[in-house]
């Protein structure tokens, strides 16, 4: 996977256009002191590219879905344990502001969606025109009285 490396320049890009409730987030006490207990059980010394990997997602960079799968190849955690912290942080610091992150995933995939309008369907030209049939040739029908 690699995750790609983003430049201060553009995390404040992406800081700057993110809902207060994401920005708060972010740079809340609270969310460090949740990733650093989780660390801490986890025994987990690398809490810095950890908080980093939270950062993304909260920032709309990194799916919350993949945050697992980024912890155990870039942080090179057995299975388990990147599943447990995935779960805490889920529960301690995505799942609070939930509602905030899915608004900014669905503008993000809105945004890079390629938008394809479908072409009207074009007759052949050298189709028949359908037969008008008059009712006054059509022997089963019954007279009006």
């Amino acid at each position: 996977m690699n995750q790609r490396q983003y430049t201060t320049e553009e995390l404040w890009k992406l800081y700057e256009k993110l809902p207060n409730e994401l920005k708060e987030a972010v740079f809340s006490q609270e969310t460090a002191d949740f990733v650093f207990d989780i660390c801490e059980r986890s025994e987990i010394e690398e809490v810095p590219r950890v908080s980093y990997f939270v950062g993304l997602v909260l920032m709309g960079v990194l799916l919350p879905g993949d945050f697992q799968k980024t912890l155990e190849e870039e942080l090179r955690l057995k299975k388990s344990v990147a599943k447990s912290v995935a779960m805490e942080v889920n529960r301690f610091v995505f799942y609070p502001v939930k509602p905030a992150l899915e608004q900014l995933h669905k503008m993000e995939i809105e945004v890079s969606a390629k938008v394809v309008t479908p072409q009207p369907l074009v007759e052949p030209e050298d189709q028949e025109e359908p037969k008008q049939i008059s009712s006054k040739d059509d022997g089963y029908r019954e007279p009006i009285e």
